[in-house]
């Protein structure tokens, strides 16, 4: 499966975490955004998966907000 997340939007979303947390001058290693970029594109597929199987289950064609918040609890 092709990746979809930029790396950019990791250090971005670290770094707003961070300042919430008091932490303003944070800053996020290549290896951090790398594994969360991993992570997080393992999770979503999981939760594409069930939210397919949701729909399909359903014998709908379109995946919709309650397929893929299910599939989230499920995944």
């Amino acid at each position: 499966m092709e990746k979809l997340l930029p790396l950019a939007a990791m250090e971005k979303t670290m770094k707003k975490v961070a300042s919430s947390c008091g932490m303003d001058d944070a800053r996020v290693s290549e290896d951090a955004k790398q594994v969360l970029k991993e992570i997080l594109e393992q999770r979503g597929e999981a939760i594409a998966i069930q939210a397919v199987k949701l729909a399909t289950h359903a014998k709908r064609d379109t995946v919709k907000k309650r397929d893929v918040l299910l599939g989230a609890k499920m995944a």
